[in-house]
């Protein structure tokens, strides 16, 4: 069976070579909303088939990392259930904690992708080999990346990434097969 999935040449060119995906959380991850419990708690809604596509880019050897600017209860848990290490939490200054995390894995921003939604995403939206952002983003931000989702952050714009990268790398059609045997 053929997968369904089509991707621009050029596009799948540019990812081939993303070894590490740089994750911001709100507005990518989720929608972007800040819930708060009648205690104060932050509450996140998180869609599963983001958590899917983050479990296939880790068992095709693509590392997820996070960089944030909150950080709450939910997100640590909802992380460590994806086996996600590499997290940068309440931080704007975004770029030097990207270059950390290159320099640990070490890899450079020729191997890297980025996904954000809003202007503190930008620093490493505009230096990663492949800067994409989910539908909703913020114009400037949309207008600078090389694939913008079909779907809004926290309803599967994550996935998109995942699958992309999955195509770029030859493994979707393996993957797919593996559900379909």
């Amino acid at each position: 069976m053929k997968p369904v999935l089509q991707h621009d040449p050029a596009l799948l060119l540019r990812a081939q070579p993303v070894r590490v995906v740089f994750f911001d959380i709100d507005g990518v991850f989720t929608d972007g909303g800040l819930y708060f419990s009648e205690h104060g708690e932050s509450l996140k809604r998180f869609h599963t088939l983001d958590g899917q596509g983050i479990k296939m880019l880790q068992r095709v050897g693509i590392t997820p990392a996070v960089i944030t600017g909150r950080d709450s209860a939910p997100l640590r848990l909802r992380l460590k259930a994806l086996g996600i290490t590499h997290a940068v939490f309440g931080t704007e200054d975004k770029r030097p904690a990207a270059e950390k995390i290159l320099a640990e894995l070490e890899l450079s921003w020729a191997q890297a992708a980025a996904i954000g939604d809003d202007w503190p995403d930008l620093p490493v939206l505009t230096r990663a080999a492949l800067s994409c952002a989910p539908s909703q983003a913020h114009p400037e931000v949309l207008a600078r990346a090389d694939f913008v989702t079909s779907r809004c952050g926290g309803n599967g714009a994550v996935r998109e990434l995942c699958d992309l990268l999955l195509v770029a790398h030859g493994r979707y059609a393996e993957a797919l097969r593996d559900y379909l045997a």
